[in-house]
């Protein structure tokens, strides 16, 4: 069975959302969000009646916005609008997408400015409580007038037409929605619209790419740190005041990450009277690469939870003064932006690791056997796992130019901006698993690089670190098959097992106090209000406060300050 969600129809936290992508889920809506929900219905049902003309409820689209459509073809006019825009091509996306953007689509809908149905909001609730996911091709939106041909394939599976992923299997969509316990839908006035317009699929690409470089960006914390101790560099640049005098809020949370890292370190007391005075920039200069990444995370946070809680179909009902306003806001440009901008985060944090890794494997500069392997010459060890992650880093590189100066007319003309925001959400994943490579290798490095440093023993976070990656890999001794262990590597990075050492760092992780600009508005995603409350009593750490429950944070969380804590 799904985990159940209650929904608050617009207050989906980023917490919650990070669950939905990674678990099986179900909603249930607040009674509150059912009645606005019907209020909006029955203002199209008087549209209809009356016979106003209104935009997507009794005239055709786009460019044919100006012909009027009789009442009694306004379901055929929604059924052919689905039909004829499912025209997506390329893969099927992945599964913990799809289930985010039924999430988001029910949300959005749920929030009463659409004029949809009940019953049609509760097909989709249904969809993803049975794990019956719409195969959706992943190309074909440009990210304006909504993500019109994926949304397309999402909503054609309601009338029995394409294909679900059930557990894996590919089925008919009839058979899914039998095994959702549904019939097929007979779309209302406006229904078929609303259901394709709106920026789910760009949003849920980027949420899916903003976990992701959350996982990578602690993984690489950690290796950085271990990689200090297998260079034998210096904890100086971590010294708080350095970054204090700076006042990046990012950088100081970093530098801060580093310092609880290798505190305690042996091997760190062993050289504290070394004659070497500045390490390389890719050790020395972390704290303010890193916490630069960790301001884009956090940003990107603040976007796209806002926009994961948005209306952004058209036209939008507005039930108190019973006016249908047509609008812009399937328009996906603050989601290209994040999208873009983690990118670069993504990018950036991949190149930092490549360059330690670098300086490990060159004795010259690390002091360490040639390639990190004994009797190198006859072993050539790490030296083509260095050109890998430098492959990888270089591709990522090119990947990461900007979408969303791109821009296309489309539909005669009538749609002439576009954002390009889902394929620059889409492009993240792969970004991801390139930097997760390169992650991956330094982590090989710096356990390398520690265990010749042996008797001396690192810090005793980063001997744990060392263990689990010991546990799966062992000491690279001679030569042998090395891709194996790049990959399983890699996965530790994917897992986001290190990540969660640095969680309260993270967005989707960190429990925290929310500030006054985490909100435009009282009870928005994030805040007391919305999240059952943050408070402290005076002298004590900050903790959380859930209705009949009171949970102090873990140890590690206690010092959390909220510019360090993030959003």
């Amino acid at each position: 069975m799904a985990g159940l969600i209650e929904v608050h129809a617009g207050r989906l936290t980023l917490g919650q959302l990070r669950r939905i992508y990674e678990n099986r889920t179900a909603f249930r809506l607040a009674a509150h969000d059912r009645t606005r929900i019907a209020e909006a219905t029955a203002l199209v049902d008087n549209i209809v009646a009356v016979g106003d003309a209104a935009y997507g409820i009794n005239t055709g689209f786009g460019l044919l916005a100006q012909t009027r459509i009789p009442t009694e073809q306004l379901e055929l006019l929604q059924r052919n609008l689905l039909l004829s825009h499912a025209a997506g091509v390329g893969p099927a996306l992945p599964d913990p997408v799809v289930r985010l953007i039924l999430a988001l689509k029910i949300n959005a809908l749920a929030r009463g400015y659409s004029g949809v149905t009940q019953g049609l909001i509760d097909a989709l609730s249904a969809l993803l409580e049975h794990e019956v996911y719409p195969v959706i091709p992943a190309q074909g939106s440009v990210g304006a007038s909504g993500d019109l041909a994926p949304l397309a394939h999402m909503s054609t599976v309601l009338l029995g037409i394409g294909s679900v992923r059930v557990r894996g299997k590919v089925l008919p969509a009839m058979e899914g929605l039998r095994l959702a316990g549904l019939e097929t839908v007979k779309l209302r006035a406006k229904e078929g619209l609303a259901l394709i317009n709106g920026t789910q699929v760009s949003t849920a690409l980027a949420l899916s790419g903003l976990f992701g470089a959350e996982n990578l960006f602690g993984a690489a914390v950690v290796a950085g740190a271990m990689s200090v101790d297998a260079l034998k560099g210096s904890d100086a640049p971590f010294d708080d005041r350095i970054h204090q005098v700076r006042g990046q809020p990012g950088q100081i949370a970093a530098a801060r990450e580093y310092r609880d890292l290798i505190a305690g370190s042996a091997i760190r007391a062993s050289h504290l009277d070394c004659t070497r005075v500045q390490d390389p920039y890719s050790f020395r200069c972390q704290p303010q690469v890193m916490g630069a990444c960790l301001d884009i995370l956090r940003n990107c946070s603040v976007t796209l939870r806002l926009e994961a809680n948005a209306v952004t179909d058209n036209p939008l009902l507005f039930v108190e003064q019973g006016d249908v306003l047509s609008g812009g806001n399937f328009h996906a440009e603050p989601v290209a932006f994040a999208a873009d901008t983690l990118a670069l985060a993504i990018a950036e944090i991949g190149s930092l690791s490549e360059r330690r890794t670098a300086v490990l494997v060159d004795p010259k500069m690390s002091g360490l056997p040639a390639f990190l392997v004994e009797n190198s010459g006859v072993n050539s060890g790490f030296m083509i796992a260095q050109v890998t992650a430098a492959a990888l880093v270089s591709e990522n590189k090119t990947i990461a130019a900007p979408c969303s100066v791109d821009s296309i007319p489309t539909s005669a003309n009538q749609e002439d901006h576009v954002s390009m925001a889902t394929h620059a959400a889409r492009r993240l994943s792969p970004m991801i698993e390139n930097a997760a490579g390169v992650v991956g290798i330094e982590l090989l490095a710096a356990a390398q690089g520690i265990d010749f440093h042996r008797p001396a023993r690192s810090s005793a976070v980063l001997e744990q670190i060392h263990a689990q990656i010991r546990a799966e890999i062992p000491f690279y001794a001679a030569d042998r098959y090395f891709a194996p262990d790049i990959e399983a590597a890699k996965s530790l990075v994917m897992s986001g097992r290190f990540a969660a050492l640095v969680n309260r760092l993270l967005p989707s992780k960190a429990l925290r106090r929310p500030t006054l600009d985490d909100a435009a508005f009282a009870g928005a995603p994030g805040t007391a209000a919305a999240d059952g409350g943050f408070s402290r009593p005076e002298g004590e750490p900050w903790h959380r406060t859930e209705p009949g429950r009171r949970e102090l944070l873990p140890v590690r969380e206690r010092n959390t300050r909220v510019d360090d804590a993030g959003i």
